[in-house]
């Protein structure tokens, strides 16, 4: 019997080990990628800076988020204002223009704003992260902060993955910001104040909502950005 058990411990602590790996390389993903939009317009000396910096702010952030974020989540109304700063997020990094941003003229500005951009995104999207490490532990603190070690290097690797992607393909900042929308929208339909009437008069809501702010997002970045360039 205690060998079973034994076994059992074993087999269960590898599961959870392999789903907390899962989940940080699925939603770190999106930690590298509101860093790398953040910080794309900085000089080459301060975007090392801005992605250390910005790892940081997650890693904390998510420190503090697992101690209470099933009670978060619970909370009606934070998911929606989440989502909305989220889409607040997403324009704004799609109207700033790579070649014309005023973050190279005044780069000390640049990495302060980078800065908080980043850590506002963070703040939103490390609730899901954080409870579904959480989750995924079991109450085994040792595997939480296991997960929360094994994030850094995943965000700060994938950061600077994606940095160097969108200098090549700046079709990758159009999508980024695309998914900060669809994020938004998936987080605006299961807000506890509005999940129970969308998904009653929206077919596929889920689906629906984050597309369609997923597009808005987009749309509007544009419209936004060639309104803003210069003549």
């Amino acid at each position: 019997m205690p060998e079973f058990m034994s076994a059992f411990m074993t087999d269960a602590l590898v599961i959870s080990i392999l789903q907390i790996i899962a989940i940080d390389i699925i939603l770190g993903g999106d930690n590298a990628i509101i860093i790398a939009l953040a910080c794309r317009d900085l000089p080459a000396h301060q975007k090392k800076l801005g992605i250390l910096w910005g790892t940081a702010g997650a890693i904390i952030l998510r420190v503090i988020l697992v101690f209470f974020a099933t009670t978060l989540l619970t909370v009606p109304g934070l998911k929606l204002i989440g989502g909305l700063l989220l889409l607040w997020i997403g324009v704004k990094l799609l109207m700033e223009n790579d070649d014309e941003s005023e973050h190279k003229v005044n780069s000390s500005k640049g990495l302060a704003s980078a800065i908080r951009t980043i850590i506002i995104a963070d703040f939103v999207m490390s609730l899901d992260n954080s409870i579904a490490i959480a989750a995924a532990a079991k109450g085994n603190m040792y595997l939480v902060v296991f997960g929360l070690l094994l994030s850094v290097p995943i965000i700060i690797g994938g950061s600077a993955i994606i940095l160097k992607l969108m200098s090549r393909y700046p079709v990758i900042i159009t999508m980024g910001a695309g998914l900060l929308g669809w994020l938004a929208g998936d987080l605006i339909v299961h807000d506890p104040l509005l999940k129970a009437y969308l998904t009653q008069h929206i077919p596929y809501a889920d689906i629906v909502v984050a597309g369609g702010f997923a597009a808005a997002v987009i749309i509007s970045g544009r419209i936004l950005a060639t309104r803003h360039k210069p003549v």
